[in-house]
């Protein structure tokens, strides 16, 4: 298969998916779960120990096991094996990010290195430059921070007002400003800066923190994630030398959106590692406490919460693993096919931007949601410190504000899939013109509500439907002043989001029965059921909202027939199959399917 074959972002809206193309938890081998142990073992025999020592900010001890992560070599799994790295495939580092959030704010001094840190130079450096820094990324001994967000401009980061002038012997780069919320700053040695040469060109620049006129200031007093370092990093007259400009003067967003993509991907699968966690130290606390001479766990109402914790998760894993799957899958057709590999590596990432910030809006969304369920299971020692829950749910709150806030994801996912339809890359406009014929005769199907996911995959495809005809109706109705209304943006996008969440479960559970069958895939299949009832009532909900915005007298009801039309299922008792789900991870005591 040819790289420019390959699946293009956005086309399930379009398309129908096969399930075995789709990659799922179940699919990783033998190598992917060694990775998955030794990542697990690695924070519970070395860091484990140490969580209350990191949690009051021992920034020594900190780096000090920063680096003996790097023996293991957890930190070089994106880094090319020239580079001293091991150049692991995208499902392992997404595993390795699930396991490594157990360790709370020592994860995210990791991801912050590896992730968003390091992969600028890894993706966009000279030849040069990665030999020069890399290495030292891969062993620890130097640690890497992302210099973006700035004082007075976060969301909006291209009105950076950071600047970079040339000297007059054109040797070095002077930059001057400040950058705001920089994890890893107390202690970082390079620093991935991004200015405005000349106050114009917004650039990215390699700067070390031996550099004179480099300074942070003093630590962020945080809400969560508080044993991690969050300072400013000013710049005063700092000489960067001219061999220290990442990729192009001028290019300095395509290096940031794209490293925004792949952080937006490993936040995603951090958060459902959390979600994992969490539900085990529910299901455990249950298990035990006792109120009215039962355990917590003998109460419906706690079972419920549970199983709408699992469902949720269950969604969001299959997410990812679906998106790392497919970003694995064009990297491997890059390296047999592709002449300029590391372009062309960097196009494939940027075709999935859509479903990277699919990933980031739905599974930090799970997270506080599992977060805030875990710690009502608790009670009253959720409130309380000694317990880990307590933590949890605090530093689960930065998630939807980190690589981008969940509302500008939610309107980059329609703008980029615009963009892509004018660009003639994904027909959605013809779509939607050629569905809004058809549904004037649209007549629904019939099909048996006994077979497995039948009626699920009928959901789905009147959800694609449902999504198309919102999507047609606001670009008739507004045109070019669409991007003006965000809220109608905001419901397109959340139904793209249901659509990918819905299918990846879908798919994922058709696989899992046709490999193993019904019965041991049970509870998939119970969790698939509640979860496209409950996401499909969430549908049928925005699209009448979006309709009322956007229509009203004769046209509205027409519009609203045909919606009830798309909707007309009958809804399944879902209280047994709930308690189903909950049963099972009760008996495990942690999160199973």
């Amino acid at each position: 298969m040819k790289a420019n074959n390959r699946v293009k972002g956005g086309s399930f809206l379009l398309s129908e998916v096969d399930a075995s193309a789709v990659f799922t938890p179940e699919d990783c081998t033998e190598e992917h779960l060694m990775i998955a142990n030794l990542s697990e073992s690695f924070i519970d025999q070395e860091i484990d120990p140490y969580d209350d020592v990191l949690e009051a900010q021992d920034f020594t001890l900190l780096v000090k096991l920063v680096k003996k992560a790097g023996e293991l070599g957890l930190l070089g799994a994106s880094v090319p094996e020239e580079y001293g790295g091991t150049n692991l495939d995208r499902i392992s580092s997404t595993l390795i990010s699930e396991k490594m959030v157990r360790s709370s704010s020592y994860s995210l001094t990791i991801a912050a290195h590896i992730g968003i840190g390091t992969l600028p130079i890894v993706l966009f450096g000279t030849k040069e430059q990665k030999q020069k820094y890399l290495p030292h990324s891969v062993s620890g001994d130097q640690i890497f921070a992302y210099c973006l967000t700035e004082p007075s401009s976060g969301s909006d980061a291209l009105n950076a007002k950071t600047t970079a002038v040339l000297s007059e012997d054109a040797t070095h780069y002077i930059l001057n400003g400040t950058k705001q919320f920089i994890t890893n700053a107390a202690f970082a040695d390079v620093f991935i800066v991004y200015a405005k040469v000349d106050g114009e060109s917004f650039s990215t620049f390699i700067v070390e923190k031996k550099f004179k006129g480099v300074s942070t200031g003093a630590e962020e007093k945080k809400m969560g994630i508080k044993g991690s370092s969050t300072r400013q990093l000013f710049l005063e007259d700092v000489h960067v030398p001219t061999e220290n400009v990442l990729g192009e003067v001028g290019k300095g967003h395509v290096i940031a959106f794209n490293i925004l993509n792949l952080g937006r991907y490993s936040l995603a699968a951090g958060c459902v590692g959390s979600s994992k966690w969490t539900i085990e130290l529910a299901v455990q606390y249950g298990s035990k406490r006792k109120q009215f001479k039962k355990t917590l766990t003998e109460f419906p109402l706690i079972q419920k919460k549970i199983a709408d914790m699992t469902i949720y998760t269950y969604a969001a894993e299959s997410m990812v693993f679906r998106t790392g799957g497919l970003m694995d899958a064009t990297r491997k057709t890059l390296e047999l096919n592709a002449e300029d590999h590391e372009n062309e590596v960097i196009k494939g990432i940027a075709e999935y931007a859509i479903e990277c910030s699919m990933n980031k809006v739905f599974a930090t969304e799970c997270l506080d949601f599992v977060a805030d369920e875990g710690l009502q299971v608790h009670g009253g020692y959720g409130f309380i410190q000694e317990y880990k829950i307590e933590r949890i749910y605090r530093d689960s709150r930065i998630n939807r504000i980190f690589e981008g806030t969940n509302e500008i994801n939610r309107l980059l996912i329609p703008n980029q899939l615009l963009r892509k339809a004018l660009k003639g890359e994904l027909p959605l406009i013809d779509a939607a013109k050629k569905l809004e014929q058809e549904l004037v005769t649209y007549i629904p199907s019939k099909w048996d509500e006994g077979v497995p996911l039948l009626q699920e995959k009928a959901m789905l495809n009147s959800t694609k439907k449902i999504f198309l005809m919102v999507l047609g109706k606001a670009i008739q109705q507004f045109k070019q002043q669409l991007e003006e209304q965000q809220e109608i943006l905001e419901i397109i996008s959340n139904l793209a989001i249901q659509i990918y969440a819905m299918e990846s479960v879908i798919l994922r559970t058709k696989k899992a029965i046709g490999k193993e069958g019904i019965v041991r895939a049970k509870q998939k299949w119970n969790i698939t059921a509640a979860f496209t009832q409950e996401s499909f009532a969430k549908v049928e909900h925005m699209a009448k909202e979006a309709f009322v915005m956007m229509e009203d007298g004769d046209e509205l009801k027409m519009t609203l027939a045909i919606l009830k039309k798309l909707v007309r299922f009958n809804p399944r008792n879902l209280l047994p199959i709930k308690r189903q789900i909950a049963a099972a991870i009760i008996d495990s005591k942690k999160y199973v399917v």
